[in-house]
């Protein structure tokens, strides 16, 4: 139940067990949190999305329902750079090697910076990127000179887990720096989408579904969850086995009264915001696809992307703001216009005609808030009824590769 990708991924594979599949969606379309959706100013992906190479079980289901990596995504190496050139940039090759000489070329720092970073990096590779889970990303990288927690640590930690480092679980972290350094040649590469979110896995993997016999509900919001005998019934329907991929809230609320324990937890979880904001210019071009930028006090963004080097019409960009609570808290209006002096400010000349600010996008539940020491839900709620989505207890934070794990990992328990 649920059609975003935790909800796909977990149909798709039901359907490749043998299963007949029902699935059920309350939105008219699928992807749920990544997708693109129709508005009065034009057509806008729901927010700006990246992958990375070792995001294998994500590019795996994409190829299977028809989608072509290659040609949906732009591949290119780990790169934070700034506006004024300063940052890192991985070149290619293996992931750890590769690490290293980045580091020893990062553009702004020092060299004791740099040693500071590549003797924490050998401490955590001697330690299995692994710690306590009591620690803050903060206080893992508290050693670290001021300059590499504003220009890598920082901007890795909002992008990876969309929470600030002084709250963001430590353990996490790491582990989504283990499988980019470590999960072979290519899978610290960036992937960018330069086609609609919906054409990445939503849209192929509903025709893919419709095509293999499924019954695919769209507009359909399941109202009662009931156990009745062996089967379990939605809305008075009987089913062999039932797969909650929808969200958090929407579990909870279904699950209430078949466990409240469960219910409870996934009721709990706190979530963390994310605004992307389009703006146009078509005088502006960007050095490459994506470029950090600095936040603080007036500038709300940490990331922009150039859509036009991705596909999209020439002049349009994305900027993002991950952890976005303390500027959602003056309201989205109030937020777009302080990332519009952002903007401006940091392309001198650019985003100053009336209108520049094409659409902002609010997803106020991203993310869960992925801090120290969180219990998640686990998969299992009774029998024959399990949950799936990127809340769901596993070791990588809300992301679509959590999300698409967590759906095949529900359907193979459930067949």
């Amino acid at each position: 139940m649920g059609a975003g990708w935790a909800g796909l991924a977990a149909a798709v594979e039901t359907v490749r067990q043998g299963a007949q599949v029902t699935l059920f969606e309350m939105a008219h379309a699928a992807g749920g949190r990544a997708r693109r959706v129709h508005t009065n100013a034009g057509d806008f992906d729901n927010g700006q999305h990246i992958l990375i190479g070792a995001y294998s079980a994500t590019l795996a289901l994409m190829r299977s329902v028809g989608a072509d990596p290659p040609s949906l995504l732009l591949r290119q190496p780990l790169a934070l750079i700034y506006p004024d050139g300063k940052g890192l940039r991985l070149p290619a090759g293996a992931p750890m090697l590769a690490f290293v000489r980045a580091v020893a070329g990062a553009q702004g720092w020092r060299w004791s910076h740099r040693l500071a970073l590549l003797r924490a990096a050998a401490g955590w590779l001697l330690k299995g990127f692994d710690c306590d889970p009591r620690l803050s990303v903060q206080q893992l990288c508290v050693d670290l000179p001021a300059a590499v927690l504003q220009d890598l640590v920082e901007p890795l930690c909002v992008a990876a887990l969309n929470t600030p480092a002084v709250q963001a679980s430590a353990r996490v972290f790491l582990r989504v720096l283990h499988d980019a350094l470590f999960a072979g040649r290519g899978s610290a590469d960036l992937l960018l989408p330069t086609a609609p979110l919906s054409a990445l896995l939503p849209d192929p993997a509903w025709a893919w579904l419709l095509a293999a016999g499924a019954q695919c509900r769209a507009g359909w919001r399941v109202q009662s969850l009931q156990r009745e005998g062996a089967a379990w019934r939605l809305d008075g329907e009987a089913f062999d086995g039932v797969v909650l991929a929808c969200s958090a809230k929407e579990a909870a609320r279904l699950a209430t009264t078949v466990d409240p324990c469960w219910a409870d937890q996934a009721a709990a979880l706190r979530y963390e915001p994310i605004v992307t904001a389009y703006l146009a210019d078509a005088s502006l071009r960007l050095p490459q696809a994506m470029l950090s930028l600095r936040p603080g006090d007036h500038a709300p963004a940490q990331f922009v992307f150039d859509l036009g080097l991705l596909g999209a019409s020439p002049g349009r960009f994305a900027f993002v703001v991950s952890g976005a609570a303390p500027w959602l808290s003056q309201g989205l209006a109030a937020c777009g216009q302080a990332v519009l002096q952002q903007a401006r400010s940091t392309f001198a000349g650019a985003f100053m005609a009336t209108g520049a600010l094409q659409h902002l996008s609010a997803e106020r539940r991203a993310t869960f808030a992925c801090t120290p020491g969180l219990e998640r839900p686990p998969m299992a709620i009774a029998p024959a009824l399990v949950a799936a989505g990127d809340y769901i207890a596993g070791a990588y934070p809300a992301t679509l590769e959590g999300a698409v794990r967590s759906g095949v990992a529900a359907a193979q328990a459930l067949t």
